[in-house]
């Protein structure tokens, strides 16, 4: 998996692809569910354009980034908690969630590509935002320790985990007792729309399903005004 968030850009850039059927080599009895081979290659360029990505991610016209305080609101978290951020991106949750977190609390914004995480580190200096830190994550992990965790966090990420099941696996172990780990992604129910159809693996109930299977409780769909084309799903670690 590519812990990347994807700006509307790319996103239609990618949708040319087929979604359906297994990846190339991937045997048809693999223990993870097939996931385009390209989704994650845009972010993967070395000259990558951090900026620009910026101006689509930050653009008040996506919805999660327009809601992103009523989504950290949806969350309830709690001053002390350690949060992470998988699939920062270019850190459109860091404010909200620092000042959420407090003094005492710790972010992490988790990403796989250097770039997005060099800038991350100086949004969080010019904030001034003291009590977030920058992970340099793979695949299957976010590096992060066991037990280390109080909220997992996933803004229009989860369809770009190319290994969903060890991903969730690894997040298990990485949250304490009684954690929470929270999906907001695209809703690829009845009447979305033929990008998101394309681009999006799994639908609602195949979520729910797959972060069930690594042990998680399901606790429900998170009402979050201004969310249209997006979910916000809550899990907990027993």
């Amino acid at each position: 998996m590519r812990l990347l968030i994807a700006s509307a850009a790319l996103i239609l850039a990618a949708c040319a692809a087929p979604q359906d059927g297994p990846v190339e080599g991937e045997a048809a009895d693999s223990l993870e569910p097939a996931v385009r081979a390209d989704i994650n290659a845009a972010y993967l360029d070395p000259d990558l354009d951090v900026p620009r990505l910026n101006e689509g991610f930050s653009s008040e016209s996506r919805e999660v980034y327009a809601a992103r305080d009523a989504v950290t609101a949806a969350l309830g978290i709690r001053p002390g908690d350690a949060v992470a951020d998988v699939g920062a991106g270019t850190g459109i949750y860091a404010e909200p969630f620092s000042r959420a977190v407090g003094p005492e609390g710790t972010v992490y914004a988790v990403d796989i590509a250097e770039p997005l995480l060099a800038y991350v580190d100086a949004v969080a200096r010019r904030e001034g935002l003291t009590n977030l830190r920058t992970v340099l994550g793979r695949d299957e992990t976010t590096t992060l320790p066991p037990s280390s965790l109080d909220l997992v966090f996933t803004s229009d990420v989860y369809h770009h985990f190319e290994q969903p099941r060890a991903m969730n696996a690894h997040l298990f172990e990485a949250l304490r007792p009684g954690g929470r780990y929270a999906v907001l992604d695209f809703d690829r129910g009845p009447g979305a729309e033929d990008w998101i159809l394309r681009h999006v693996r799994s639908s609602k109930a195949d979520v729910i399903a797959e972060i069930a299977a690594a042990g998680f409780s399901f606790v429900g769909e998170v009402p979050v005004e201004g969310l249209k084309e997006n979910y916000l799903l809550l899990f907990a670690k027993p």
